[in-house]
């Protein structure tokens, strides 16, 4: 089989059907594109979950009559739930105060009156954001620790948040690319329909079935190759667009996900089209029966 004649024959077989070719392409388009946009948006949330639970601490308050500090905060960070331990002496802990209690002049007045109330303290952070209630059950227990305290029910409502996200990025990629595929497998329906008498003749004088079908195949794959290539290059450009714009945003939310991963990715969903193409295509002349028989 000539590839010059199966490439020839998939453009004219998309020429013949501009209109219907044109509509699933646009139809891949706008699915990959959501897509996309999905997979930046959750790395986008990935970023800054990561950012905001690098600053979750767990802290532990030290009793005075603990002698071994180095020995303890030793033990503690060899937790394997612990990333690392950062040990607040009761000087430093003292400024801190001043500078938390700076609206509140009784808290001040108090704190100044007798800084041996504020006690030294470890602050723990977690190997993973979900891991602090299992640390803060252990500091609990733990001789010459006075009491613990953690972000407590907001980590809680933000791992649920983080996690129902994550849950809805891949339901939704998932649905977007089944939608894809069944919209090329109709399209390539609809241009074996439109060229059946063609197809018998060709079946009469002896042509094989993969002669048939494969500008079809070929044609499913260009539509789904132009689809991703229009939905990575608008989503791209979109995202520039909005990272220029949006420059004042709160030092703690970024938007910038980095060029390489938006090239990977990118490369991913073009990749992801041209298969959506060809699975729509092989569904298509797998039912067919102008093709079967």
């Amino acid at each position: 089989m000539r590839i010059q004649y199966v490439v020839a024959e998939s453009f004219r077989n998309m020429g013949r059907n501009a209109l219907v070719v044109l509509g699933a392409i646009l139809a891949v388009f706008i699915s990959l594109s959501l897509t996309f946009g999905t997979l930046v948006f959750g790395e986008i949330a990935r970023i800054n979950t990561a950012q905001w639970s690098d600053d979750v601490r767990v802290e532990a308050f030290i009793s005075d009559n603990m002698r071994d500090i180095q020995g303890l905060q030793a033990t503690i960070a060899g937790w394997d739930e612990v990333a690392d331990v950062f040990f607040l002496s009761k000087a430093e802990a003292f400024e801190v105060a001043l500078e938390l209690f700076e609206d509140d002049p009784a808290s001040l007045e108090l704190i100044r009156e007798d800084p041996s109330i504020i006690p030294a303290s470890f602050r723990i952070r977690p190997v993973e954001l979900d891991s602090y209630d299992t640390i803060a059950a252990r500091l609990a227990g733990t001789p010459g620790i006075t009491d613990v305290i953690s972000a407590g029910d907001t980590v809680n409502r933000f791992i649920a948040v983080r996690d129902a996200l994550r849950f809805v990025f891949w339901i939704l990629a998932l649905a977007l690319g089944v939608a894809a595929i069944a919209l090329i497998a109709n399209t390539i329906h609809m241009a074996i329909y439109a060229r059946r008498e063609e197809i018998e003749i060709m079946k009469l004088v002896g042509a094989s079935n993969w002669f048939v079908r494969t500008p079809f195949l070929l044609e499913g794959m260009l539509e789904g190759f132009l689809g991703g290539l229009l939905a990575v290059g608008t989503a791209a450009v979109l995202y520039n667009l909005t990272l220029d714009r949006l420059t004042d945003l709160p030092e703690f939310i970024t938007l910038d996900v980095g060029g390489a991963f938006v090239a990977r990715w990118g490369a991913v969903v073009v990749l992801f089209g041209i298969a959506v193409g060809a699975i729509g295509s092989a569904i298509s002349l797998a039912v067919h029966r102008y093709i079967r028989t």
